[in-house]
């Protein structure tokens, strides 16, 4: 069974995935879209602490779509 921490990173990297084919920076941007468009703020907070504190296996699309959604949080 998944931690909660878990369960947000893999659907953050499912996201990411499902958007891949619009090419890196399209997927970048639908992914972070996505994300601060239908997750509650908690689950928003929640991983952008894990990237921070480097504790989220994020494939790079994820990584970087999180990363943005946390400096727009800032």
């Amino acid at each position: 069974m998944m931690s909660p921490d878990e369960k947000l990173i893999h659907m953050a990297n499912q996201i990411a995935r499902n958007f891949a084919v619009e090419g890196h920076d399209a997927a970048v941007t639908a992914t972070a879209t996505h994300i601060g468009k239908y997750w509650d703020p908690r689950m928003r907070a929640r991983i952008a602490a894990l990237l921070r504190a480097d504790e989220a296996s994020l494939d790079a699309i994820a990584r970087t779509a999180v990363g943005t959604l946390r400096t727009e949080a800032d």
